[in-house]
């Protein structure tokens, strides 16, 4: 009995290792077979905020803002290294050719950056969101 009593006790000890609990994040996923280059902005208390490159592979997900987000709207502007296709939007924010992380939106020609179109999405205050980029248009929509 005490033989049994034990595996059934490690087991219990076990399972809260194995259970796992959804984090918060900002994440997008690449659905090419390319690898894309991301970039994003949002409002922060230091004012508008646009940060970029993360390197996604061909079918993985990268996660560009970690915890619970702060914002409602979230804009993301992405290039596949490739072939040169972009997702892109109408909203105009700042760029760096290298990786970056710029305060302001305003003037970006004149403080020595691009300008790039970001498209704007919507989380609606959940935590956590989405992003899947593919090569077909229009199913890159984000989701919690």
């Amino acid at each position: 009995m005490s033989l049994g009593g034990l595996t059934v006790f490690a087991l219990a000890l076990a399972s809260p290792l194995v259970a796992t609990e959804a984090r918060a994040e900002f994440r997008v996923c690449n659905g090419t077979q390319n690898l894309v280059g991301v970039a994003i902005g949002y409002r922060a208390k230091e004012g508008w905020i646009t940060e970029g490159w993360w390197q996604v592979p061909a079918t993985t997900c990268a996660t560009l803002i970690e915890g619970e987000l702060q914002s409602r709207y979230y804009y993301l502007y992405a290039e596949d290294a490739a072939r040169g296709g972009r997702w892109t939007g109408n909203v105009n924010m700042c760029a760096a050719e290298n990786e970056f992380k710029i305060v302001g939106v305003q003037d970006c020609f004149a403080r020595g950056f691009q300008r790039m179109g970001f498209k704007e999405y919507d989380t609606g205050r959940q935590g956590s969101w989405m992003v899947q980029l593919s090569d077909t248009p229009g199913t890159q929509e984000g989701q919690n």
